[in-house]
C-alpha cells in the first residue's frame, strides 16, 4: 500500500517530519496530506456536540490512514464508533499552554466562569482541559458559554472583551501575555498531563505492520533532531505560517518548541485512566454520544513497537 500521512502545525512531530525526508527513506511511497487543504467539515455547537474530522479523514476517500493530534480527538472517534487504535503518545505537554482570563476582569479562578464566555479550540486538547477544570470546582459545560475560536483568534478576543476566558497555548499566548496581565485559573499540569497522541484505523495496524513500525522509527528519529535543533524545527513553522500571509516569530516558535517533549512513548496506564476520565465526563456533559472503553484501542504489540524505536 501507499500510506498516505496527515499532518497539520498543531502536531509539531508530524509537521517536522513532513519536511525532513526522513519518512520517505523507510516508506517511499508515503503520502503526506495537509488536513488544511482538506475540505473543511461545518463547525459543531460547543455546548452539545465535538467535531470528528480528524478521526472522520482516517475512513473517508482522499484522507489518511494515520493522525497526531492532542488529547481529546480519538474520544470523538471510539463514541462515533470508529475502530482506531493508539500508536503512541508524547511525554506531558503542561507547559504547552493553560486557562487564562485577563487580571482586570476579576476572575480569578475557575470557579467563577459560571455563566462567562471561554474560548478554546473546541474538539482539541482544550475542551478536555476546560472540562476538567470545571469538574473540579462542581461546575458542568452547561454552567459556561463555551466559544469555538482559533489559537490566534482567540487571543484577540479576549483582549477585546469578547471573551472572559481562553485557554491559550504558546507561542500564540506569549503574544497576549507581552499585551497584559494575566491571571492563570488553572494550570495544565494540576489537570491533566496534556500528551501529544497518534492513532490509526485498527484494520491498517493489523494488516500493516511494517508500516506502522516505520511511522513509529521515523517520528523517533524526527523529534530527536527537534530536540538538538529547536531554532532550525522553528523555522519550518515560521515560513509555513508566513506564506499563508501569518505573522510568525521565530523566537516565539523556538521557545515554544523547548518546552515541549519530543520522542514517542507507549501508551501508559495513567494516559488510559486520563483517556478514561475525559470520556466518562464527555459523555455525561453531552458531549459524546455514548460511552466508550478507551483500553478497546491499544494493541499490545503496538507498544512494543515504540520501545524498540526510542531514541529520545
Amino acid at each position: 500500500m501507499s500510506p498516505r500521512v496527515g499532518y497539520f502545525p498543531h502536531n509539531n512531530s508530524l509537521f517536522v517530519l513532513r519536511h525532513r525526508g526522513i519518512l520517505e527513506r523507510l516508506l517511499p511511497d508515503v503520502e503526506w496530506v495537509d488536513l488544511r487543504a482538506l475540505p473543511q467539515a461545518e463547525r459543531v455547537d460547543p455546548k452539545t456536540d465535538l467535531p470528528g474530522e480528524h478521526s472522520d479523514w482516517l475512513f473517508t476517500e482522499g484522507g489518511y490512514d494515520i493522525i497526531g493530534t492532542g488529547f481529546t480527538p480519538p474520544l470523538t472517534a471510539l463514541a462515533n464508533q470508529r475502530d482506531i487504535v493508539y500508536l503512541g503518545i508524547s511525554g506531558p505537554r503542561v507547559e504547552n499552554g493553560r486557562l487564562v482570563a485577563t487580571a482586570a476582569s476579576g476572575i480569578t479562578s475557575a470557579a467563577d466562569l459560571k455563566g462567562k464566555r471561554v474560548g478554546i479550540a473546541h474538539g482539541s486538547w482544550q475542551t478536555t482541559l476546560l472540562l476538567f477544570a470545571l469538574d473540579q470546582v462542581g461546575l458542568t459545560w452547561a454552567d459556561i458559554e463555551p466559544v469555538d475560536v482559533d489559537v490566534r483568534g482567540g487571543g484577540t478576543a479576549l483582549l477585546s472583551g469578547d471573551l472572559d476566558a481562553w485557554v491559550g497555548t504558546y507561542p500564540g499566548l506569549r503574544e497576549v501575555e507581552a499585551a497584559t496581565e494575566l491571571s492563570t485559573l488553572v494550570d495544565t499540569a494540576s489537570v491533566f498531563s496534556h500528551p501529544s497522541l497518534w492513532f490509526t484505523r485498527r484494520d491498517l495496524a493489523e494488516g500493516n505492520r511494517a508500516v506502522v513500525a516505520a511511522v513509529l522509527a521515523a517520528l523517533q528519529e524526527s523529534d530527536a533532531w527537534i530536540t538538538a535543533n529547536p531554532r532550525a524545527a522553528a523555522q519550518y513553522f515560521v515560513d509555513d505560517a508566513q506564506s499563508r500571509g501569518v505573522p510568525a516569530d521565530l523566537d516565539a516558535w523556538e521557545a515554544a518548541l523547548r518546552g515541549r517533549p519530543f520522542g514517542v512513548h507507549p501508551v501508559s496506564e495513567e494516559f488510559l485512566d486520563e483517556q478514561q476520565r475525559a470520556a466518562d465526563l464527555l459523555a455525561a456533559n453531552g458531549l459524546l454520544p455514548r460511552t466508550v472503553d478507551v483500553r478497546s484501542a491499544v494493541l499490545p504489540w503496538i507498544g512494543s513497537a515504540v520501545t524498540d524505536n526510542a531514541t529520545v
